[in-house]
């Protein structure tokens, strides 16, 4: 038990998200959600992650009972003071997870620091256990010459 408890503790620190909107698209009750994540690494940046969220008369009359769509979109802003110092240029980190179906679809978000450009890429996608998936949304914040290890 205490391996396990370890184990856990070493992964990195996701994103919570909060719910900020729903806006409901029909007359059976499905709803774009919309909610910040704001990144629990760099600090300062804050993403709004769109999704659709099926509802329970959808799901009776379609059957598949145990599964939201894989679409996306993404934005991401400057809200304060950036810090990329801890970032390594070029690998994509996880920002944000969360389950789209009972047990084997995500959607993620992952921040890549571009160096060379002065960027942080934000890439929201879904990620399945036997398929990959081709929908994705991205945004880029800009870094600024005072943002730390941004020079």
């Amino acid at each position: 038990m205490r391996l396990i408890a370890a184990a856990l503790m070493m992964l990195p620190a996701l994103a919570q998200a909060e719910e900020i909107a729903q806006v409901g698209v029909d007359w059976v009750g499905n709803d774009i959600v919309i909610e910040a994540i704001p990144d629990p690494d760099v600090g300062g940046v804050t993403c709004h992650l769109a999704y659709f969220e099926r509802s329970v008369l959808d799901r009776l009359s379609q059957g598949n009972w145990f599964e939201d769509p894989s679409n996306s979109a993404i934005e991401c802003a400057r809200t304060g003071p950036v810090d990329v110092s801890r970032l390594s240029p070029g690998r994509p980190d996880d920002v944000f997870s969360e389950g789209r179906s009972l047990l084997f679809k995500s959607l993620r978000v992952k921040r890549i620091y571009d160096d060379r450009n002065k960027v942080l890429v934000y890439l929201a996608h879904a990620s399945e256990l036997s398929e990959g998936s081709a929908k994705m949304s991205m945004s880029t914040v800009p870094l600024l010459p005072e943002d730390a290890a941004a020079r």
